[in-house]
Order: C-alpha cells, then sequence, then structure tokens
C-alpha cells in the first residue's frame, strides 16, 4: 500500500482483489476503490467484506476478464497479475488514456526480471525494451513463495511502473515489429537481421517512406 504513495483523492484499480485482504488496506488509504475480478466467487467475497463499514460506499466491483474489461479513470493500479496475463496486461495499462499516475503489481520473479533488465544482461529482451520506452520501470521487491498459502511453485516480484508524460512520439506498433526483428536473435549482426529477408526490406522501405512523408507535410 505504501509502495504507490496513495493519495486521500486518488481512485486505486485494483486488478485480481481475491477475498479483499489488500482492497481493505487500499480502502483506508483512498477515496475510492475499483476492484476488477473475473470470479465471481470472489468479487462477492469482497463486497460482501465491506457491507456495513465506512468503506462501503467506496468500493466499486467489476466482475470480468480484465484484459477485455473497458477500465474506468483511476490515478494508480495495484494488481496481483495472474501469470498467464502478465504480458498483455502490461501492455494494455501502458496504452490506458486517460493518464495516471503509477502502476504497482505483482508478477513472477523471472517477468519482472525481464522488464526492468538493462543492457548487457543477458535477460535483456523484447519484453525489457517496450517496457523501459514508454514507462520508468523499477524493482521494489522480492517475494518469497512461502508468503503463500498454498505456496506457488515460482518466486514473485513487485515492480512500479510509471508511465511517460507525454509518450514517446512514435508508432508503438512499428517500433515493436522493428524490436521483434532485432531482438529474435540477439547474436546476429542488425544489418544481417533487417536484411536478411525481402519481406523486411519492403516493410522497412514502407516505413521509411511514411516517415519522409510525414516530415515534408511538417
Amino acid at each position: 500500500v505504501e509502495k504507490p504513495s496513495i493519495r486521500p483523492s486518488d481512485t486505486v484499480l485494483e486488478i485480481g482483489p481475491g477475498t479483499g485482504n489488500l482492497t481493505i488496506k487500499l480502502l483506508e488509504a483512498a477515496k475510492k476503490v475499483i476492484a476488477c475480478e473475473v470470479d465471481p466467487r470472489m468479487a462477492n467475497e469482497v463486497q460482501k467484506r465491506v457491507q456495513g463499514t465506512p468503506y462501503a460506499h467506496k468500493l466499486q466491483v467489476i466482475r470480468g476478464d480484465a484484459l477485455k474489461t473497458d477500465f474506468p479513470f483511476f490515478n494508480v493500479c495495484v494488481a496481483n497479475v495472474p501469470y498467464a496475463i502478465s504480458s498483455p496486461l502490461v501492455f494494455k495499462l501502458l496504452a490506458h488514456k486517460p493518464a495516471y499516475r503509477c502502476c504497482v503489481l505483482m508478477f513472477q520473479r523471472e517477468f519482472a526480471m525481464r522488464m526492468v533488465a538493462r543492457p548487457p544482461s543477458p535477460m535483456y529482451c523484447r519484453l525489457s525494451t517496450n517496457c523501459q520506452l514508454l514507462a520508468k520501470v523499477e524493482h521494489l521487491m522480492k517475494i518469497s513463495a512461502a508468503s503463500f498459502k498454498p505456496p506457488p511453485k515460482v518466486e514473485s516480484s513487485v515492480v512500479r511502473m510509471e508511465p511517460k508524460h507525454p509518450p514517446p512520439p512514435v508508432d508503438f506498433a512499428e517500433w515493436d515489429e522493428m524490436i521483434k526483428i532485432a531482438m529474435n536473435r540477439k547474436h546476429k549482426k542488425l544489418h544481417g537481421l533487417f536484411m536478411g529477408s525481402k519481406s523486411t526490406v519492403q516493410q522497412l522501405y514502407k516505413i521509411y517512406s511514411s516517415h519522409c512523408q510525414l516530415a515534408s507535410q511538417q
């Protein structure tokens, strides 16, 4: 709760509240908490926990899949992210508008370390490059598997993600295609990767032509 520096005026989006242990702490600190939960049983449980308490009016529960839900406005996002949706959820949050202040998210340790990796780390990858293009990403703490009941088979880590405002002036889809090619085979020279296939050369030429056209219009 302390890591995102929640303010009394904040609206907090919590993804995957479970039975509501963290939700209660967030309600104590924030103006409003929006809890998005895909499991109807957990959604009912978290709502029951605040019934008859001073926090009942501050909680909004959204029943649905976080990847398919249109998130309402929020200042801060807090989530214990299901490992299977880590990557798509990260990029959904990074693309979210309007702008928000930060996210504090728990991931599988390996995924978290790839998010924050810097060259020349062997963990530096497409995920690292894209996350760091769009946000300031910081590893906050490690969470042992023994902290959970029942304990999972993997260790976890908590990451703070602060989107860049304004975002970099790049077409992310084009950027991602370029990084996909560059990161596909790390030990090859870029010249060989980009010039190795006719389709890649054609795509690069198309992007360059679009850039030149936009530059001439400006």
